[in-house]
């Protein structure tokens, strides 16, 4: 087996809860990747233009990032992640429910913006879960949550792809004219940005033809099963109001394995730890000033340079998925649109493979070496891509070593940061919303930058970003360095050690 007993125990320990942290992130999944390519024949089922729809992407992602930032809330004890969690997942599938109701484009964002908040709780809580359980042994199993979201994004557009218009779902006259238009503008949305499409004018009147429903309510029900999860999870560990509640605030790692420790090397460890170390708060919590007393800078540095790694890696992938359909089909390349349409499909499509990779690799190289080697290779492949930028060929070629390059930074940048931390502090927390924010900008960015200097800037922009993002990480190592390291670390033969790590281990409620 390419894992060994132990980590094998600690999984058949913690087997109840964590398939429904992994399901949660197929939810995750579904609903990040649907809007782009279905986003036409919502348009026509609103009867607005494209630049109006297109606020939905909006509202989708800055509520994703005030759902990530709010996640940590629910952290206190089992019973409150877990119902969060629960609503969360339930809310994903009335959202696709609810979707071919919403005939105002404003219902429509405010919909999607119910989405955007339970996927921001969805990716801090499960994130943070599973850091809690695993600790030292997570990165194995935060790449299998990674790669749910990669397989959910994979599946939505497939599912809504046979109930697409294939010509302009609005009859009017002017019908015949734009329908030629359609898959430029439908290809350019995938797998969730809007892109430029201030240029297209399509019909905003007439008769609606669409089947695009159906394709929601499929989702709907697809989905329906991942709430039942966590639910059966909570009637299990008798947290459902009918049952007596019995449970407990979660302790952080540290404080478990307080408990765990002789008297002496409790007192002795504590003088190493800084104070503010409270334990994967919210981020609000996160910024009140108590939390900074006695914590070195080396902790503040940890938090802000392991964030903006992810800022710049995750843009990357916001950028490149947004953006290199429209790179694809300028000069010089001057790419068909259909086979331009495939260079998306192929980038999520390696994340997914990258991240089901990463899984028995996480186990066999530590995640300081993963997320060095991923931020190298991005760094290589925009280089290449830059020499050979007049090669159709080499284009698919990087834009599949892109994806395998970018799949397992966000869970062995997680795992590494925790580890260098001890388990405390705000890495989880700080690290989701820094890639959210990452994302979010950076799309913008490159999308005015391209606007103003032409395509080639989209291969430009990419070559920076992957420097700042080898950069920061080189400058996380140095202050990895710093960081003072408990006295339980001094010794690794300690006989103490492996029944600390075991102790940690348990799934606490």
């Amino acid at each position: 087996m390419w894992w060994d007993e132990r980590v094998s125990a600690r999984f058949r320990r913690n087997l109840q809860p964590t398939p429904p942290y992994w399901s949660v992130f197929f939810s995750f999944g579904l609903c990040i990747a649907f809007l782009g390519p279905t986003l036409l024949d919502l348009r026509c089922q609103t009867q607005r233009s494209l630049s109006q729809i297109t606020w939905v992407f909006f509202s989708q992602q800055f509520c994703l990032l005030l759902g990530s930032c709010l996640g940590g809330v629910f952290k206190r004890t089992l019973a409150q992640s877990l119902f969060a969690l629960f609503a969360s997942s339930l809310a994903i599938s009335l959202v696709f429910a609810i979707i071919p109701l919403c005939h105002n484009v404003v219902v429509l964002a405010v919909v999607m913006a119910v989405a955007g908040l339970a996927m921001g709780c969805i990716d801090t809580i499960s994130n943070m879960q599973l850091v809690k359980i695993y600790q030292k042994d997570s990165a194995i199993f935060l790449q299998a949550l990674h790669f749910f979201v990669g397989f959910g994004a994979l599946l939505s557009p497939l599912i809504a792809d046979p109930f697409l218009s294939d010509t302009n779902c609005i009859l009017s006259n002017s019908t015949a004219n734009t329908s030629s238009n359609l898959p430029h503008i439908r290809k350019s949305l995938v797998p969730h940005h809007p892109g430029n499409l201030s240029h297209y004018d399509l019909p905003m009147k007439g008769m609606v033809v669409t089947r695009v429903s159906y394709a929601f309510w499929i989702m709907a029900l697809i989905n329906l099963p991942v709430p039942i999860a966590v639910f059966f999870l909570l009637y299990k560990e008798r947290m459902v109001p009918c049952f007596p509640s019995t449970s407990h605030p979660l302790l952080s790692a540290d404080e478990l394995a307080m408990e765990t420790r002789p008297v002496e090397k409790e007192d002795l460890s504590t003088t190493h730890r800084p104070q503010a170390a409270g334990g994967h708060d919210d981020l609000f919590s996160c910024c009140q000033s108590k939390n900074f007393r006695g914590a070195s800078y080396t902790y503040f540095a940890v938090h802000i340079t392991g964030a903006l790694v992810l800022f710049m890696t995750d843009g990357i992938v916001g950028e490149y998925s947004g953006f290199i359909y429209s790179y694809a089909v300028e000069e010089p390349l001057s790419v068909g649109h259909k086979v331009a349409g495939y260079l998306p499909s192929l980038f999520w499509g390696f994340i997914t493979l990258g991240r089901l990779i990463s899984i028995p690799v996480s186990y066999r190289v530590k995640p300081a070496t993963m997320v060095f080697i991923n931020v190298v290779g991005v760094l290589i492949t925009f280089l290449l891509l830059l020499i050979f930028s007049y090669s159709v060929v080499f284009l698919f070629v990087g834009t599949a070593s892109l994806g395998l390059f970018l799949s397992s930074t966000f869970p062995s940048m997680l795992a590494y940061t925790e580890d260098i931390l001890q388990y405390k502090g705000c890495a989880t927390t700080v690290l989701v919303t820094g890639a959210g924010i990452g994302e979010m900008v950076l799309q913008l960015l490159v999308g005015s930058i391209i606007h103003d200097q032409g395509s080639y800037s989209f291969l430009v922009c990419g070559m920076i970003f992957g420097g700042l993002a080898f950069t920061f990480y080189a400058f996380l190592l140095f202050f990895h360095r710093m960081y003072p390291k408990p006295s339980s670390d001094l010794d690794d033969a300690s006989p103490d050690k492996p029944a600390v790590m075991e102790d940690t281990g348990q799934y606490q409620r």
